[in-house]
């Protein structure tokens, strides 16, 4: 089971790529809070016209 350290580190390494691909993305956009996941990827789809499909396959390629 994943704890929540190496959930944190995992989502800091994530953003990090997800920064060098979409270089409009900030700190802020990706702002990740417990149980607000949902309205993160719903503010990406809008900054970056992404389906949420589609933001799911990029992260999960990360």
């Amino acid at each position: 089971m994943i704890n929540k350290t190496e959930l944190k580190g995992n989502w800091n390494e994530q953003k990090g790529k997800l920064k060098q691909m979409f270089a409009e993305l900030t700190d802020n956009d990706l702002m990740f809070e417990e149980g607000k996941k949902d309205e993160m990827l719903g503010k990406l789809q809008i900054k970056l016209g992404k389906t949420e499909k589609e933001l799911r396959d990029i992260m999960g390629e990360l």
